[in-house]
């Protein structure tokens, strides 16, 4: 799906002039759109170099991690200073 059902529901045909919509023709008849072979040589790269699990960091895991153990260690010198020991 491109998204033209979108566009084409967000604004009615009596929104615009028949200048802008002669225009509007225009712009959608003379799109270029890439060759069909180049779509598919790219989509069999694509997905030739997908790992499988998508774009994610490579250390996600322990980046994840350090940031829950700053949090933590953020909220317990909260805690600690809200009780008057710091």
């Amino acid at each position: 799906m491109t998204g033209d059902d979108d566009i084409e529901t967000a604004f009615t045909p009596e929104a615009f002039t028949p200048e802008e919509q002669s225009f509007a023709e225009q712009l959608a008849n003379q799109r270029p759109v890439p060759a069909a072979g180049f779509r598919g040589t790219l989509g069999r790269h694509l997905a030739a170099i997908d790992p499988g699990h998508g774009p994610r960091p490579e250390r996600l895991r322990s980046m994840v991690l350090a940031y829950i153990a700053a949090g933590v260690l953020l909220m317990a010198l909260g805690a600690l200073q809200a009780t008057g020991v710091l």
